[in-house]
C-alpha cells in the first residue's frame, strides 16, 4: 500500500511502503469494525449485506447476526459486551453476555432517532454516538418505518447508569465518525456533507463546549468523512478521498493512506494494537503501523 502527501511527522507513525492484507470480500457495504482484545477476534458489518460478521486469525469468518436490521458502527463497552449503533433499528443496543440482545436507547424526547450511525463508549461508562439521516434514504439499508421526527442530525449521550439520554451535539449537518482524545478531554466528531473535523472539549459533566474547526479534508479522489480513530499519543486518522487521512494532535495533515476502494471506517487490533484493520464497500483489510491505537473499552 502507497502513502502520499506525507509531512514531518508521518515517518513515526508509518513506513513509505506498508503491508496490506485482505481479510474478508464479498461485502456490499463494509462498516463498523471493532477488535475484541478478550477474544482477540474482529467484528464488522456489511451494512446492505444485513450481516455482522466475526473474524478470527487462523479461522476465517463466520456470522455472528442475519439480518441485523443494517446495523452499523459497533464498539465496546466497559464489561465487554458488544455494543451496536443500529442504522435501521433506530436505536441502541447490545449484545449481553449470554447473547441476549438488548436495546439500551431508541428515543430523544419521546422521538425516535433518526439513523444512528457511529458510537464510542468513554471510560466512565457514558456511550456516545452520530444519528444521520442516511437510514431513511439510502437505497439498500433504510428502515422499515421512514418517517423523520428529530429535525436535528446531532451526537447523543447515553449517561454511565443508562437511564437519560442527552443531545451532547446539535449542531451538524450530517454527524459521522466520532473518537475521543487519548484523555478523553476532546471529542472528535466529522461530518460528511461539510467534509471536516470539528474538536469539542469535553466537561467533566458530560457536556461538551462549542465546536471548533480541527481540520478540512482535501481530495477529489472518492470516499468522504466517515469512520474516524486516535492513537497513543493523539493523532486522528479519519476516512476521506483516496483512504485514511493521518492527522496530527494540531490538526495538521501528516499524511494518507491510500486504501484500495472506498474506504469508509477502521478500527485497532491485534494484540500490540498497531494493525490497523480497514473497511471498504467490498473488503475487510488490515495494515501495519508504528503507533499504537487506543483501544475502546
Amino acid at each position: 500500500m502507497d502513502t502520499d502527501l506525507r509531512a514531518e511527522g508521518f515517518d513515526r507513525v508509518a513506513d513509505r511502503q506498508l503491508p496490506l492484507d485482505s481479510i474478508a470480500q464479498g461485502m456490499s457495504f463494509g462498516e463498523g469494525p471493532v477488535w475484541d482484545r478478550r477474544k482477540k477476534v474482529m467484528y464488522w458489518v456489511d451494512i446492505i449485506g444485513n450481516t455482522i460478521w466475526r473474524w478470527t486469525p487462523g479461522v476465517g469468518r463466520e456470522v455472528v447476526l442475519r439480518p441485523s436490521r443494517h446495523a452499523n458502527g459497533m464498539t465496546f463497552d466497559r464489561e465487554g459486551r458488544l455494543v451496536v449503533a443500529g442504522w435501521c433499528s433506530r436505536s441502541i443496543w447490545r449484545f449481553e453476555h449470554d447473547g441476549v440482545i438488548k436495546t439500551i436507547a431508541e428515543h430523544y424526547d419521546g422521538k425516535k432517532f433518526n439513523s444512528p450511525n457511529d458510537i464510542v463508549v468513554k471510560s466512565d461508562g457514558s456511550t456516545w454516538w452520530t444519528d444521520s439521516a442516511g437510514g431513511l434514504v439510502i437505497p439498500g439499508m433504510v428502515a422499515e418505518d421512514v418517517q423523520r421526527y428529530l429535525d436535528v442530525q446531532g451526537v447523543y449521550r447515553l449517561s454511565p447508569d443508562g437511564t437519560a439520554v442527552t443531545l451532547a451535539i446539535a449542531d451538524c449537518a450530517y454527524p459521522n465518525g466520532l473518537a475521543f482524545s487519548p484523555d478523553e478531554k476532546q471529542l472528535y466528531v466529522n461530518d460528511t456533507m461539510q467534509g471536516l473535523i470539528r474538536v469539542f472539549d469535553v466537561n467533566s459533566d458530560g457536556t461538551v463546549g462549542p465546536g471548533r474547526l480541527f481540520h478540512k479534508l482535501e481530495g477529489a479522489e472518492a470516499g468522504v468523512a466517515d469512520g474516524m480513530k486516535v492513537d497513543v499519543e493523539g493523532n486522528v486518522y479519519c476516512t476521506g478521498p483516496g483512504g485514511v487521512h493521518i492527522v496530527g494532535a494540531d490538526g495538521r495533515l501528516l499524511g494518507r493512506l491510500r486504501i484500495p476502494g472506498h474506504c469508509t471506517n477502521m478500527a485497532w487490533g491485534d494484540d500490540d494494537m498497531q494493525s490497523l484493520y480497514i473497511t471498504t464497500f467490498q473488503q475487510l483489510l488490515r495494515t501495519r503501523l508504528k503507533i499504537p491505537g487506543v483501544a475502546p473499552w
